[in-house]
This record gives structure tokens, sequence and C-alpha cells, in this order.
């Protein structure tokens, strides 16, 4: 992987979506020997990849900056990142794949979570895919902090509670 497959990469997003989703296929073969390979590699789920050869999925800005990331060899350069535990719809929300603080630059790593038992199992995987750091929410965290040796930060939500609350009450008035 390197410059000339992300390029590679760029030019085809342009094509029609036939020829996209074709010549998509052929260069991840080409660059990783399976889609198998490069799902395992860039962590996106297989059944999302074959979803969009197939046509029954359109690609999502998301999805196509991390093909293009693992194509360049972004993983590659730091492989420093810091797990992000949270439910499927949250984590679609994230519009970023990095974070930095003054000096270092962190890939964000999604882990999907939809139950109390989930978040611990995603918080050893994510800890043995070698995290430097651990996102989850309040009602876990302190019991994560007790499974994982990395540093686990409390996601605290201030905008999305008042919002909630509001619907709640515009609930009550119907």
């Amino acid at each position: 992987m390197g410059y000339k497959e992300a390029e590679r990469f760029k030019e085809i997003i342009f094509l029609p979506n036939d020829k996209f989703k074709e010549e998509l296929e052929s260069l991840l073969v080409k660059s990783f020997g399976s889609i198998k390979n490069f799902s395992d590699l860039s962590e996106i789920p297989l059944p999302t990849i074959y979803k969009i050869f197939s046509g029954d999925r359109e690609p999502n800005l998301k999805t196509l900056r991390r093909i293009h990331e693992v194509l360049k060899g972004g993983e590659e350069k730091n492989n420093k990142f810091i797990a992000l535990i949270a439910s499927r719809p949250v984590l679609n929300m994230l519009d970023e794949s990095y974070v930095s603080d003054d000096e270092n630059k962190y890939l964000i790593k999604e882990y999907s979570a939809t139950n109390i038992e989930e978040v611990f199992i995603q918080s050893i995987r994510a800890e043995r895919d070698g995290a430097s750091a651990l996102v989850c929410a309040p009602i876990v965290s302190s019991i994560v902090e007790k499974v994982v040796t990395i540093p686990v930060v409390t996601i605290m939500p201030q905008k999305s509670i008042q919002i909630a609350l509001k619907t709640a009450a515009k609930k009550l008035k119907s």
C-alpha cells in the first residue's frame, strides 16, 4: 500500500457507480490479496464492503476516508490510537478519524457495543489491539477502569442531555 494505490482510489471515486464498484474491488484485491484481508486491516465489516460491491449500500464519507487511509498506509505511520466504545448510532455521528493534542495525532478506532457485557468485551479487545487510551460512557467507565490498564476517559454529554429533557417535556404536553 502507498501513494500509488491511494491516488488510484481518488481517481475511481468519480467513476459511475458500476465502474466504481468494479474498480474498487479490483484495487482492494490487488493491494491486500483478498477483501477479507482488507476488512480485517481496515476494520470495515465484511458485510458492509460486500453491500457496497452489490449496490445495496452507498459508501458513506467515513468509509471512503477509511479506505483511503488504509490504502495510503496511514495505520503504519502511527500505531497509537484511542478506542471509542459506544453504540453504533453514536459512532456513526463521529466525523473525525483522528484527534490531536499539542504534539501527537491519534487515530480514533471505533468499538461498537449495545450492552454492558459488550462494553467489557470491547474494552479488553481495544487494550489487546494496542489502544493507548479508551473513551466510554459514564455508566460503565468506573468498572472498565478496573478491567483495563490503559487510561479510561468518560464521555460527559451536555447538550444532548438538555435536548433529550426538552423532548421529554414536549412529549408530556401531548
